[in-house]
C-alpha cells in the first residue's frame, strides 16, 4: 500500500477533500501524515478526528529556510511517502527540498498555469480581463509555480465576479481535480519522466 503526507498551513481543505475521495474511494493508499509549519492550521483537527497522524514543524523557529527544509524533509522521511503532497502550504520550497522528492510531489495552483503564478492569483485574473480562469495541479520543481502541469480545470469569470466569489468557483474545482491527480499517481497512471508529464489528463 502506498504512502501519501500531506503538507498545510491553514484549513487545508483541498487536504479535506484528498482524504474524503480516499475514504470514499478505497484508495489503494494510506495518507500516513499531515504535516503543518503552523501549530494553529485549523486543518490538523480534521486529520486528527480522521485518525490520521499529525505533526507541527514551525518555519519560525529555524534560522533560514534551508535549515527548516533539511527539519521538514527529516520528519517527512520518517512516515516513508511515496507521495508528499502540498495542499496550501505557503512556504517556498528549497531547490535541494524539491529536488529530493523529485517526480513524488504534486502542488495545486489556483490559476491555470503559466498564466498568473505566485499570491494574490484571482486579483490578478480580474485585473488583466481574464475570461477563464480555473486551478493547476503540477509536479513541484525548483522553478516555483511552473513545475510540468498535470491537469487543469477552468471556471468562467463572470462580469459582477470578486476575488471572493472567484475564489470560490475555483475551489471547488480543485476539489474535483487534485484527487482525481492523486489517485491516477497512486495507479500508477501518472509519472513524470525526463520532466515531462507521461498519461496526463484535463479534467
Amino acid at each position: 500500500m502506498k504512502r501519501i503526507v500531506i503538507l498545510i498551513s491553514g484549513r487545508g481543505s483541498n487536504m479535506q477533500a484528498i482524504v474524503q475521495a480516499a475514504a470514499q474511494q478505497q484508495w489503494p493508499a494510506k495518507i500516513a501524515a499531515v504535516i503543518s509549519n503552523r501549530p494553529d492550521a485549523t486543518g490538523l483537527k480534521f486529520a486528527s478526528n480522521a485518525d490520521i497522524p499529525t505533526a507541527v514543524i514551525d518555519h519560525r523557529l529555524y534560522a533560514d529556510r534551508a535549515a527548516f527544509d533539511t527539519a521538514l524533509s527529516e520528519l517527512i522521511d520518517t512516515f516513508s511517502p511515496d507521495l508528499v503532497v502540498l495542499a496550501g502550504f505557503l512556504r517556498i520550497l528549497t531547490a535541494g527540498f524539491v529536488l529530493h522528492y523529485q517526480g513524488r510531489m504534486l502542488n495545486i495552483h489556483p490559476s491555470l498555469l503559466p498564466s498568473f503564478p505566485g499570491l494574490a492569483t484571482h486579483r490578478q485574473a480580474l485585473e488583466a480581463g481574464a475570461t477563464v480562469h480555473g486551478a493547476t495541479v503540477h509536479f513541484v520543481t525548483p522553478d516555483l509555480d511552473h513545475g510540468p502541469i498535470v491537469a487543469q480545470a477552468t471556471v468562467p469569470v463572470l462580469e459582477n465576479d470578486t476575488e471572493s466569489s472567484l475564489a470560490l468557483r475555483v475551489l471547488e474545482q480543485e476539489h474535483v481535480i487534485y484527487p482525481l491527480a492523486i489517485r491516477s499517481f497512486l495507479d500508477g497512471h501518472l509519472r513524470l519522466e525526463n520532466g515531462r508529464v507521461v498519461q496526463s489528463f484535463i479534467a
